[in-house]
């Protein structure tokens, strides 16, 4: 068993540089949505300031990606909110084994974002179009429930083999 937990640990700079393009990604998306903001804003009280139609549209749009994307992060991180008052009153092994089954909840969580988000932007979303941009496909604005569901199993498959290399390293131990 420890050599397949080997191969596993020699993937994670695999996820090392995925976790740092999407938070990359974020950052570029708050900087996006705090300049579109300003200008808006900036735009309704300064009159050489363009306040444009489209830029409540596209900071919702942008909020959205940035809220499931660093859901995922917050996920490899393990800094999601979860219940802990009764880890120390379990026994260890119960503790790991209920973690395990919440990670593959969350796993399918992640896999019905992927089919279900991805059917909706797909059909839904390429029908419609923004109302303050009519060339602008409204797929963009379904889109980041398919993108979050893959950066999800993706972090989560790496919490996963964590949990489970826990509980047989644990028992190993004993």
């Amino acid at each position: 068993m420890p050599k397949f937990f080997n191969t596993l640990d020699r993937v994670k700079p695999i996820y090392d540089i995925a976790y740092k393009v999407i938070l990359l990604l974020c950052k570029i998306l708050l900087i996006g949505d705090i300049l579109i903001t300003t200008m808006a804003v900036a735009g309704r009280y300064i009159s050489f300031i363009p306040d444009p139609a489209w830029s409540e549209q596209i900071v919702l749009t942008l909020m959205s990606y940035l809220t499931v994307l660093s859901a995922a992060l917050a996920i490899r991180k393990r800094t999601h909110i979860r219940m802990v008052a009764f880890d120390e009153k379990l026994s260890r092994n119960l503790v790991i084994s209920l973690d395990i089954l919440s990670d593959i909840l969350v796993l399918a969580l992640g896999i019905v974002m992927i089919v279900v988000g991805g059917e909706y932007a797909i059909t839904i979303g390429a029908k419609g179009y923004y109302p303050s941009m009519p060339t602008l496909s409204r797929f963009w604005m379904y889109f980041p429930i398919p993108l979050a569901g893959v950066a999800m199993v993706i972090f989560q498959l790496e919490v996963l083999f964590q949990n489970i290399k826990r509980f047989y390293i644990d028992k190993e131990e004993s």
